[in-house]
């Protein structure tokens, strides 16, 4: 922007095709000293007016919005000093009077307030996750210690989250810094692994890391601690740039094209008095926030550390850190036997349905905050079939460890619902005196409830507190927007995706249909769709006939022309019983005949397969978590004294774990009827369905929509290209 000329281009359609995949910025980004000093904004500003510039979209962290921030403050002045040295004439300067402003926060670290992610963040888990994964199977062949270095100089949430996701012995960050004495704890915590037969330790470090007396914690020091202490054969691996490359993730790319799109339809709707916002996630929503607060609050919080105030510098890192903080406490260290409470209740855990990446990092945490809870646990084997097989048995902590980068289901998962063996399901609960039941799964695992909460009135056993978690890669569990393994699923999909266009690369255009699955659910298809920059998703939800197939085609046919070289189409499995993968591979390849030609894929139960993602494996752990407290606090409640049992049969004591917007709720599994439909397995409702038209967008659709529900986009109208010139932006 300072340097001008060929730097400051417009940009077309074209110029921004097949970027989508792309890791790092095509359009580059630097730190600039120049723009620092009043001659260096002053030189952007003529820059800018010369090209009638006065809307500005700045992607980048708290350093690059405060500067963009005091560059619209000082812009009129400017402007004058422009008109003064006779660079510019005062038409320009009324003219371009005003210069609106709206932040993206692009920062791998996540140090951000006023967000729950930055862009980036997502994809720098992925490269620290297939660093420690590798590292593992190292790490246990040989029988090592390995600090690993990651970054966050001021920010301690790639750590943090990193060392949730692969359970790692021990975490320094800069917000919490070990008490006193930590080098003997520490030292102490690796030597009973040994003793326990663990053949991995794994300490993860941020490149930020400070003692309680704001003295630096390095990767070496951590190294020679160790093996000076307990003479462990030790690595240091410091991940550096590695993890700012590398293709983006599935998450990073649907946050960042949604950001984007709120961002102009904040500086189309900005006047001269609105103030700079900053683009966010809240939950599932992008929110605008006021930058400047947003600034001000994430330098609180290196004030704070600066001033030693350690826990009020994690309260201002915002809930999901401070959870992420409490969760990693309560799962990573085991109290001794004699400092647990004893409640003799044992709790049940199984998985039911389908497979799903993340499921075994949700009965790791199940099992382990329910040792901390002073419970037995107890782990089911293939669901309820081997619930009423009597395939039970207990399950210790060290049982359960390195279980979250485990993909699948490791305690096996069967469809079976529990109806046809309710008598034995009851004896075995009577057999083994289970007080509380953890169900992880899909859509079958939420009917399953359902029957158990049924049941009551004819078998007591059932009378219980009962918590279902979602865990399917269909993403079609009523009362949560996010289940455990849709995710990793997606990935796969986008991954796949990446790979298939790639293999077209050349003079040749070609089409690719690609069938994904989800049952009638089209939460794979739409999103996978959005994050691959596909043409176009058919998926159940939303009905389509022949004109609309047709209208695709033309609209295909013409961009193939014209620009690109490769479509992609996705098709949910279920979307049309006669709409079939074939009869739209067919139909494109004889509608592009002598324009393109048209592969198929259907992707199949590779979706359902793989070791986790970061997300999963924290989602899964966290929600079980909050599970287990949830199951103690029941029994608590439930149980009478005077009988020496737990009985539960309350609507209330039958729930669902669901992530809604920003916030973890419990429902009633019967409230949830209300809201499903049950003949094709979905909910009623669901909120990624309004990012439909956003993907017609970016597909070169001209779409018109409503904004409601800050930048939440509803969909108006069109499908064919030719309707409506009006609507486009």
């Amino acid at each position: 922007m300072v340097d001008g000329g060929d730097n400051i281009v417009e940009v077309s359609w074209e110029s921004v095709s097949s970027i989508l995949q792309v890791g790092g910025t095509v359009i580059g980004s630097a730190r600039c000293k120049s723009f620092r000093t009043r001659e260096g904004r002053l030189q952007a500003a003529y820059n800018l007016v010369q090209r009638g510039i006065t809307n500005l979209c700045v992607i980048g962290g708290d350093g690059s919005l405060t500067g963009a921030n005091l560059f619209r403050e000082e812009w009129s002045g400017l402007l004058e000093e422009l008109a003064q040295k006779g660079k510019i004439d005062e038409e320009a300067v009324k003219k371009y009077a005003y210069l609106n402003i709206v932040g993206m926060v692009g920062s791998i670290d996540n140090d951000f307030c006023g967000t729950d992610m930055t862009i980036g963040t997502d994809s720098a888990l992925h490269r620290i996750i297939e660093v420690v994964d590798a590292i593992m199977t190292t790490a246990q062949s040989h029988q090592r210690t390995f600090v690993l270095e990651v970054m966050g100089r001021h920010c301690g949430y790639l750590a943090l989250v990193s060392a949730l996701a692969c359970g790692a012995d021990w975490v320094f960050i800069p917000e919490y810094p070990p008490e006193e004495g930590w080098e003997d704890s520490m030292c102490v915590k690796l030597s009973e692994n040994r003793a326990r037969k663990k053949r991995l330790n794994i300490i993860i470090v941020a490149e930020g890391a400070i003692d309680c007396h704001n003295k630096p914690i390095t990767s070496e020091k951590v190294k020679d601690l160790v093996v000076q202490r307990l003479g462990f054969d030790t690595r240091v691996t410091i991940l550096g740039h590695v993890q700012r490359g590398g293709t983006p993730s599935a998450f990073d790319r649907i946050l960042a094209s949604r950001m984007g799109v709120e961002a102009v339809l904040a500086l189309l709707e900005a006047t001269p008095a609105t103030p700079a916002c900053v683009v966010s996630l809240s939950g599932n929503q992008a929110v605008r926030l006021p930058l400047m607060e947003c600034v001000q609050m994430t330098q609180e919080v290196q004030k704070a550390m600066d001033e030693g105030r350690f826990v009020e510098a994690v309260r201002l890192r915002g809930r999901s850190f401070e959870n992420n903080l409490n969760t990693y406490k309560l799962l990573s260290h085991k109290k001794p036997d004699a400092e647990l409470p004893k409640t003799n209740f044992n709790v049940a855990v199984l998985n039911v349905g389908a497979p799903a990446a993340g499921m075994n990092a949700a009965v790791r945490a199940a099992v382990r905050v329910g040792i901390t809870e002073g419970h037995k646990m107890f782990a089911v084997i293939d669901g309820f079939e081997g619930f009423a097989r009597g395939k039970i048995k207990e399950i210790s902590w060290g049982d359960v460890g390195g279980w979250t980068g485990q993909g699948g289901s490791i305690l096996g998962t069967k469809r079976t619902l529990p109806a046809k063996y309710l008598e034995k399901i009851a004896d075995q609960m009577r057999t083994n005196n289970i007080n509380a039941l953890m169900v992880i799964g899909g859509f079958e695992a939420y009917e399953s409830c359902l029957q158990l909460h049924e049941a009551r009135s004819r078998f007591e056993e059932f009378c219980i507190p009962i918590c279902v978690l979602p865990a399917t890669i269909s993403n079609n569990v009523p009362g949560t927007d996010f289940s455990i393994g849709a995710d990793t699923a997606l990935n796969a999909i986008v991954e796949t995706c990446d790979r298939i266009k790639q293999s077209a690369s050349g003079p040749k255009l070609r089409v690719f249909i690609i069938e994904t699955m989800g049952g009638y659910c089209g939460y794979l298809a739409n999103m996978g769709a959005l994050a691959a920059g596909a043409d176009a998703a058919y998926i159940f939800e939303e009905q389509f006939d022949i004109r609309e197939l047709q209208a695709n085609v033309e609209h295909l046919t013409e961009k193939m022309k014209t620009s690109i070289q490769r479509g992609l189409v996705l098709r949910n499995e279920n979307c049309n019983e006669n709409y079939t993968t074939d009869f739209i591979y067919q139909l494109y390849s004889e509608e592009g005949k002598g324009v393109f030609d048209c592969r198929k894929n259907v992707l199949g139960h590779m979706q359902q397969g793989g070791a986790p993602s970061p997300f999963d494996r924290n989602f899964g752990t966290k929600i079980s978590a909050k599970a287990m407290q949830w199951i103690s606090k029941k029994l608590k409640e439930t149980y009478r004294k005077e009988e020496g049992k737990v009985f539960a049969n309350t609507d209330d004591s039958v729930c669902l774990l669901g992530m809604r917007r920003r916030n973890l709720v419990f429902q009633p599994v019967a409230e949830l009827k209300t809201e499903t439909d049950f003949v094709h397995r979905i909910p009623k409702e669901q909120w990624w369905l309004k990012l439909r038209p956003l993907m017609k967008i970016l597909a070169k659709y001209k779409t018109s929509y409503d904004v409601s529900d800050s930048g939440q986009l509803e969909h108006v109208a069109m499908h064919s290209p030719k309707e409506a010139e009006t609507g486009a932006i």
